[in-house]
């Protein structure tokens, strides 16, 4: 952890019987459900040099606990990582590719690098497990945060530009494709219940600014590093015009874009509650009419009062570590985001930073027994991805925060997969919680 901020508080500035006789008929004809594990490519894959992230990592000052480094290897040793996921018995797996290795200048594109995601695609598919790629998980080509990132006025045409070659490079072999991952995280901060200290911010500025000296630019703009106010028009731009780039390539490939969005629930009788979703969802929601599906990321509950979140009541469960426990909020979230758009939602991530593995044991089976409890009230759910597959870099904070089903050794890099990793898989395997 780095000055006591946790992970998102920062950033927020086959179907087995018993899931199928709980989804809608026509949606059980049409696939199986989704039972997978996630990473995303900057924090497992190490030495991502041409991402605006990494840059951030190096400049003084930073506000990263440690540098991504070497990460998990997951560039390098990325079989191992879809080794697991099979072994475990479930059928998907999770991923991003990096634009910042695909073009690392502008309008260069590397076809090694399109031919090594495309690879991993084809395994997974070859094992029998559906790949769900993410196009943009956060990182960005450093070239892009110089240029002014989500606010250039050309950033939906080279966002755009980027996904028509992956999805002509691959998009025949993915299952699901994801525009972006959790780009309404940043604006969830103005909401948030204990914002971090002005000296954070502070120093992100001091930061940006470094990074921007060293990019030989008068500017650095990324999502999760600034204001992301003004950036949010471009994203939505971007997510628009990468849909119609990527349905251009492959037609029948399922499209959506994944939102943070915890189980809020209104506290006092002049909560802002719907003004935090108008808010915060409502600009994504508005331009994902054309979408497939919606991606759920859900990690607990948001109590929200009348101008911003409020701490936890009293009352509130909490587990043996003394943080809020409730696993059944994705159940919740899932209901709220398929009442609010009317599509059908898939969970691509879902899950808790434990150091004690017992806790995601016991947290993984009430989580799936909400989703399955949605499904039985009629809401169409795609799948359940748990956040993380591997013990990996958690951005500001580091590696200290332990989401992950597998431990990583930071030396050795073996993957050691935990028993909350073989619960999950038992509870695949079996279709569900019984």
């Amino acid at each position: 952890m780095n000055d006591g901020i946790d992970r998102r508080g920062v950033l927020g500035l086959g179907a087995g019987t018993a899931i199928a006789a709980a989804m809608p008929a026509q949606a059980a004809r049409r696939a199986p459900f989704l039972w997978g594990a996630a990473t995303a490519g900057h924090q497992v894959e190490g030495n991502n040099v041409n991402a605006d992230i990494w840059l951030l990592e190096q400049v003084t000052p930073t506000v990263f606990a440690e540098p991504s480094g070497d990460a998990c290897d997951s560039l390098n040793r990325w079989r191992e990582d879809v080794a697991i996921v099979k072994a475990l018995g479930l059928n998907c797996y999770r991923f991003s590719v990096e634009w910042s290795r695909i073009e690392p200048s502008p309008g260069q594109f590397s076809q090694a690098y399109l031919d090594h995601y495309t690879r991993i695609v084809d395994h997974c598919r070859s094992l029998g497990l559906a790949p769900v790629v993410t196009f943009n998980h956060f990182t960005c080509p450093r070239w892009f945060a110089a240029a002014g990132g989500w606010e250039n006025k050309d950033a939906p045409d080279l966002f755009a530009r980027y996904c028509d070659r992956v999805a002509r490079a691959m998009g025949a072999g993915i299952s699901h494709a994801l525009t972006f991952n959790e780009p309404n995280l940043a604006l969830g901060g103005s909401w948030a219940a204990k914002p971090p200290p002005q000296a954070f911010f502070d120093k992100m500025a001091a930061s940006v600014a470094a990074a921007a000296k060293a990019s030989g630019s008068n500017r650095f703009s990324l999502l999760n590093g600034g204001d992301p106010v003004p950036m949010i028009p471009g994203v939505t731009a971007s997510h628009v015009k990468a849909r119609e780039a990527i349905r251009s390539a492959r037609g029948d490939l399922p499209i959506g874009m994944s939102l943070a969005i915890p189980d809020n629930v209104a506290v006092g009788s002049d909560s802002g509650i719907e003004r935090k979703r108008a808010e915060i969802y409502g600009p994504f929601f508005d331009v994902m009419d054309k979408d497939d599906f919606v991606g759920v990321q859900t990690y607990g509950q948001a109590y929200v009062g009348r101008d911003r979140d409020v701490e936890a009541p009293a009352s509130a469960p909490r587990g043996a570590d003394g943080k809020e426990w409730f696993p059944a909020a994705i159940g919740n979230v899932l209901r709220y985001v398929h009442k609010a758009t009317g599509k059908p939602v898939l969970v691509t991530e879902n899950g808790l930073d434990a150091s004690d593995d017992a806790t995601r044991q016991r947290f993984i089976p009430e989580a799936v027994a909400s989703v399955q409890a949605a499904m039985r009230d009629g809401v169409p759910v795609l799948g359940y991805i748990h956040w993380s597959l591997l013990d990996n870099f958690e951005w500001f904070s580091g590696y200290g925060p332990k989401f992950g089903l597998v431990a990583v050794d930071r030396r050795s890099f073996k993957r050691t997969p935990k028993p909350s990793a073989h619960v999950l898989g038992r509870i695949a395997k079996a279709g569900g919680v019984r």
